[in-house]
């Protein structure tokens, strides 16, 4: 096969996908099965995983409507068992989040529910900056899936997500369609919120919807008759939740006239019914009216709707309807009727659905705790790495980037430490110390050159990685560090004396010859040594004299005692062995 005809396969296959889902969209059985039989060759026998998937899954949807739910489940099977063999991108999270509106279709909840918790975590792993219209969708096919398993909540969160992808795409009939679907997502879930009696957040949740239906309106857009008349309606019903009745009928009025001349699909027709039987119910409650002829035209209209939700398989809006009818009868003293529609909405309300809203919110607390599992390990990987009292890259942080950077050619490494750090916590406080060490590590990092990586080493010493950075610039650029230390404000410390540091370089470029980090940071080590040695508060490299102040500090030799030089540079026998003092030579 040539790279051109892989093209346009790859195209076809695209174009057969993208039909399948917008005729699954559509909620018109006849519309999609016609669909599916002119293109599902495209799709059959590629020996690509995920396009085999595809084809399992919409093959899944076409034996569903057949009614062969057997058949049904064997085909989303083999599309589990084809995804398995596909990387985690967001192409093989919309496969699990329309597998889970199949699912949710053929009555399976449970596996349904597991499908959406794999296409959630799938779709919230894509980076931010990489939309696509896979993403998009797959972000549509949750909020459309957890929709029908009553998870509103969830639905509208990925509503929102669906509308903030669309929103970075340049496709707008996607983006209509996506802020169509927020819309709808938001004012069935102001309808439950404020049925709760929450009608603060209610009110909250119906701007979102009627914002989301205007930014719908404003694109320059022509969907398509049904689709214009469902953004028509639950703008609608924005407005009714808003508490706009009067706004919100002419609209419904004008939709249901429109649809009852037209061929418009049931589920669109049950749905207008649905919602213009909310509005009229809400007129008679404001009216004080329930038998009023606004009182008998919603129940007319919420049975007629029942029966379309039936006939189209939305069990969900079918228990709603049954449900607003008994509220309806009942608040007309009609009681054997309202417990008739009462008994058909508690048979619809089984219990194995119930047990799926509880398994679905188990599995959400179950990634939740994973989730925040992550997040402490994260905390204890970053701890292991990181010195609690600076925030700078602990040592072991240190040893790790100097095997990464390996023998490197052009990398120059500086140990430092403070001078006189023992008189410090001698004749003040260990807490002083702290506080010194602190301001250093703060001055390192205020003074060291970008991409220079600063760590502390242990107790008052610490390591500066320059990458390609030869001795000269190392030392140039460390000079001005010890100057910026030595000439700091340390009076609000109350330290003995104002502080300032030694510094030992060494390139792996000096030597002639390549040197593991060990060789440069011993030749580093030594060089701090030889600058405590000589008068401290130095810089001194492996090929360069001292770089320092002209004057020494009050109080100090050029050269300091052994002894004092002995606890300051070693802090104790532990510190560095090898080296072995006499009276007048330092010798390793």
């Amino acid at each position: 096969m040539t790279a051109g005809s892989q093209v346009v396969e790859d195209a076809q296959l695209q174009s057969a996908r993208w039909r399948l889902l917008t005729a699954s969209s559509a909620a018109d059985a006849a519309a999609f099965q016609d669909t599916h039989a002119e293109v599902a060759p495209d799709l059959a026998g590629t020996g690509l995983p995920c396009w085999d998937a595809w084809a399992a899954a919409f093959a899944a949807r076409a034996r569903l409507l057949d009614g062969d739910p057997e058949g049904a489940a064997e085909d989303v099977t083999a599309a589990e068992e084809a995804l398995e063999r596909c990387r985690p991108t967001a192409e093989r999270a919309l496969t699990l989040a329309y597998l889970a509106h199949v699912q949710v279709d053929a009555d399976r909840y449970d596996a349904a529910l597991h499908l959406s918790v794999d296409a959630s975590v799938l779709a919230e792993q894509v980076p931010a900056g990489q939309p696509s219209r896979e993403l998009q969708q797959a972000h549509a096919w949750l909020s459309l899936a957890l929709t029908a398993l009553d998870l509103e909540e969830l639905a509208a969160a990925q509503s929102l997500r669906c509308a903030a992808v669309a929103e970075a795409l340049p496709d707008l009939a996607d983006r209509w369609q996506a802020l169509r679907l927020c819309a709808q997502q938001h004012a069935e879930l102001a309808q439950t919120v404020q049925r709760r009696g929450d009608s603060t957040r209610g009110a909250e949740l119906a701007t979102v919807a009627l914002t989301s239906a205007q930014a719908a309106r404003a694109l320059p857009v022509e969907p398509s008759d049904a689709d214009l008349d469902l953004l028509d309606v639950v703008q609608a019903w924005a407005l009714t939740l808003s508490g706009e009745l009067d706004d919100a009928l002419p609209p419904l009025r004008r939709v249901r006239r429109h649809l009852e001349d037209g061929a418009a699909g049931m589920w669109l027709r049950g749905y207008t019914d649905l919602v213009l039987a909310r509005l009229l119910s809400r007129r008679c409650a404001r009216d004080a009216s329930p038998g009023s002829p606004q009182g008998e035209e919603a129940v007319d209209l919420l049975v007629a709707a029942s029966g379309e939700f039936a006939r189209a398989g939305d069990r969900r809006r079918y228990r709603q309807c049954l449900l607003e009818l008994g509220q309806a009868t009942a608040a007309m003293n009609r009681t054997v009727e309202a417990l008739h529609w009462l008994e058909g909405y508690r048979h619809e309300t089984t219990r194995a659905h119930l047990r799926s809203r509880e398994l679905w919110a188990e599995l959400f607390v179950r990634r939740s705790r994973l989730r925040e599992a992550e997040r402490q390990t994260a905390v204890l990987r970053r701890h292991a790495l990181e010195d609690v009292l600076t925030g700078l890259g602990n040592r072991r942080s240190a040893e790790r980037r100097l095997t990464e950077l390996g023998d490197a050619p052009d990398l120059s490494l500086a140990v430092l430490d403070v001078d006189g750090f023992k008189t410090v916590n001698d004749q003040r406080s260990h807490l002083h110390g702290d506080a010194v060490l602190r301001r250093v590590a703060e001055l390192l990092r205020q003074h060291c050159r970008t991409g220079d990586e600063v760590y502390r080493w242990a107790g008052d010493e610490f390591v500066v990685l320059l990458p390609a950075t030869g001795e000269a610039q190392a030392v140039v650029a460390l000079e001005r560090v010890r100057e910026a230390v030595a000439a700091a404000d340390w009076a609000a410390l109350d330290v003995p004396a104002p502080i300032t540091i030694s510094i030992g370089v060494a390139s792996s470029t000096s030597a002639g010859r390549p040197r593991t980090w060990r060789e440069l940071f011993d030749s580093a080590d030594l060089q701090l040594f030889n600058a405590k040695r000589g008068g401290r508060d130095q810089v001194r490299a492996e090929h360069g004299g001292p770089q320092s102040r002209t004057t020494p500090p009050a109080g100090r030799s050029n050269r300091a005692s052994v002894d004092d030089l002995v606890a300051e540079v070693l802090g104790g026998s532990a510190r560095r062995p090898g080296w072995a003092f006499d009276e007048n030579e330092v010798v390793r």
